[in-house]
C-alpha cells in the first residue's frame, strides 16, 4: 500500500501548475521586464543631456546691435548716476516705525521716506513744555525787581537763566521731533534702500537710501589719451547697451586729467532719462560717428564658409544655431547686417568656429567685454 502511494505522489508533483498560477507568474515577469526597460530608457535619455551640459564650451557672447557705422572714436565704460543723494538719520535710539519708499521708486523733494517711532519723544516734549512754562513764570515774577533789595541780584539772574535754559531744552526736543520723519532731499529715483522696519536708528554713516537726482544716468567712458583731442563738450555720441539698445547722448564733461597708469581719460556722456538705464551697467560709446545708424554685428562673430557667411546665435536654453547672414559696410570692428537675426539676438564671438549647430554653450559675458 505504501509503495503504490509514492508513485502517485510523484506523478502529482510532475503535473503542470494550474492555469491561474502560471498566468500570474508570467505577468509578473513581463511587468518586471517592462519596468527595467523604462528605467533604462529614462536613464539613457537623461545621460546625454547631463553629458552635453557638462561638456558645454565656454564662449564669449555678444549681441546684434543698432548702432552708427563708420568713423568716430569708440570707448567703453560704466553707467553712473550724475549725482547721488545719501539719506539717513543723525538720531540714535529710535525705532523705524514705517517705510514709505523702496528701491526703484520715484520720489519728490521733501517726500517722507521713513517715520521713526516718536511716542516717547512726544511725552518728553510735553514734560519739558511744562517745566519751561514754570521757569518762565518764575522769571516773570522777578521782572522789575532789580536793585530794589527784595531779592538778591544773583537770585534774579538765576531765575532768568533757568527760564532760558528750559526754553533751549524744549527747542532741542521739538527740533528732534521734527526730524522723526526722514524726507528726501531731492527728486529722483531710489537706487538702494538700507533700512528695515523695526530697525533701531544708530546715527551711523551707512545711508538708508541712495537717490539718483532727477533720475539722471550718464556713461562714464574711458577714452584713450590719443583720442581725447578729438572729443569736445557738446559732441554727439551714440551709446550701445548689452541688450542691443542704441541711445543718443551728448558729451557733458571731459576730465582734466589722464590716469598715469592706464593712459585713459574720463568722458561723461549725458543720456536721456530711461527706466532701462541702471547705474553699474556697461555701455559702449561712439563719438563723432559719421555713418548712419544700422543693425550691425561684431566682425569677430562672422563665420566664412564655402557656401556663405554665418553666425552662431544662442537661444534661451544656451543652445547654438547656425544662421546665414548677409553683410554690407564695415567699420570699427563692426559689419552692417543686411540679412540675419534681429537686434538684441545673442551671438557667439571669436570662438564661433569651434561651435557646431545644436551645441550647448556656456556664455561668458566678462570675456565678451
Amino acid at each position: 500500500m505504501v509503495a503504490l502511494e509514492r508513485p502517485q505522489q510523484a506523478f502529482r508533483a510532475m503535473r503542470p501548475a494550474p492555469m491561474t498560477t502560471r498566468y500570474l507568474i508570467a505577468t509578473a515577469l513581463v511587468c518586471s521586464a517592462v519596468a527595467l526597460t523604462a528605467c533604462g530608457g529614462k536613464k539613457d535619455k537623461e545621460a546625454p543631456a547631463k553629458t552635453a551640459a557638462a561638456q558645454a564650451r565656454t564662449v564669449s557672447i555678444g549681441s546684434v546691435e543698432t548702432r552708427p557705422l563708420g568713423g568716430g572714436v569708440e570707448a567703453s565704460g560704466l553707467l553712473v548716476s550724475r549725482e547721488e543723494a545719501a539719506v539717513g538719520s543723525e538720531l540714535t535710539g529710535y525705532r523705524v516705525a514705517r517705510l514709505y519708499a523702496d528701491e526703484g521708486d520715484w520720489v519728490r523733494a521733501a517726500q517722507p521716506l521713513v517715520q521713526l517711532d516718536d511716542t516717547l519723544l512726544r511725552a518728553q516734549v510735553e514734560q519739558q513744555a511744562a517745566v519751561t512754562a514754570q521757569a518762565q513764570a518764575e522769571a516773570a515774577r522777578v521782572s522789575g525787581l532789580d536793585g530794589q533789595g527784595v531779592l538778591s541780584q544773583e537770585q534774579i539772574e538765576t531765575r532768568r537763566y533757568q527760564a532760558k535754559a528750559q526754553e533751549a531744552a524744549l527747542k532741542e526736543l521739538r527740533t528732534r521731533a521734527a526730524r522723526m520723519t526722514i524726507t528726501s532731499p531731492v527728486s529722483g529715483r531710489v537706487l538702494s534702500r538700507g533700512v528695515q522696519p523695526g530697525q533701531i536708528a544708530g546715527g551711523g554713516t551707512t545711508p538708508w537710501f541712495t537717490i539718483a537726482r532727477d533720475g539722471l544716468v550718464e556713461l562714464d567712458a574711458e577714452v584713450n589719451e590719443a583720442d581725447l583731442a578729438g572729443i569736445r563738450e557738446g559732441l554727439a555720441a551714440q551709446v550701445s547697451l548689452p541688450g542691443g539698445q542704441s541711445i543718443p547722448g551728448v558729451v557733458r564733461l571731459i576730465s582734466p586729467r589722464v590716469d598715469s597708469g592706464s593712459r585713459l581719460g574720463k568722458v561723461r556722456v549725458r543720456l536721456p532719462v530711461r527706466p532701462d538705464l541702471r547705474p553699474g551697467g556697461f555701455g559702449r560709446a561712439t563719438f563723432g560717428a559719421s555713418g548712419a545708424v544700422v543693425t550691425a554685428i561684431p566682425e569677430s562673430a562672422i563665420r566664412y564658409e564655402a557656401d556663405g557667411l554665418f553666425v552662431m546665435t544662442v537661444d534661451s536654453d544656451n543652445r547654438a544655431h547656425q544662421t546665414a547672414v548677409k553683410i554690407g559696410r564695415k567699420g570699427g570692428g563692426w559689419a552692417q547686417l543686411v540679412q540675419g537675426p534681429s537686434a538684441g539676438t545673442r551671438i557667439v564671438l571669436g570662438g564661433a568656429s569651434f561651435v557646431s549647430d545644436g551645441d550647448v554653450v556656456r556664455p561668458n559675458p566678462q570675456a565678451a567685454r
